[in-house]
């Protein structure tokens, strides 16, 4: 059982699933560096973590596998759902964009793929879009 299940709310369950794999990634490495804390900090805020979710997530024997799956709607739906929380402030900086390359390829995708979902995803969330790219979304 992974740790979103013991939560009911369905929309909490998939923030905390999503807090909890970004924790992870950001723990790879070793030890969280402190831009690695505030930008999980970020993410927490955003996604209504509670102060004591938040530290059972980061206790150093939890490792919280990201829920990878073969369906690609369902991936391409999980880094909606991150990306609606990213643009939660209406922005995303540097540390956002890498966390979710990582984010892309844990779900399955691979790095060229992640890169241009991730562009794709940052043009239309960041109202970058220009009229082509509007027609083709309006119309499909």
């Amino acid at each position: 059982m992974s740790f979103a299940d013991l939560y009911t709310s369905g929309e909490h369950r998939r923030n905390l699933a999503h807090f909890a794999a970004l924790a992870t990634l950001a723990s790879i490495d070793g030890e969280i560096s402190t831009e690695e804390r505030k930008l999980l900090d970020r993410f927490a805020s955003k996604l209504d973590i509670t102060e004591s979710e938040y530290e059972e997530v980061l206790r150093k024997e939890n490792k919280y596998p990201i829920d990878s799956t073969p369906d690609s709607e369902k991936r391409l739906e999980r880094l909606y759902d991150l990306f609606r929380i990213v643009y939660s402030d209406h922005e995303i900086d540097d540390e956002e964009r890498i966390l979710i390359k990582k984010y892309a390829i844990g779900l399955g995708f691979t790095g060229e793929k992640a890169d241009s979902i991730i562009e794709r995803s940052v043009a239309i969330f960041g109202g970058k879009l220009d009229f082509d790219d509007y027609l083709y979304l309006v119309k499909h």
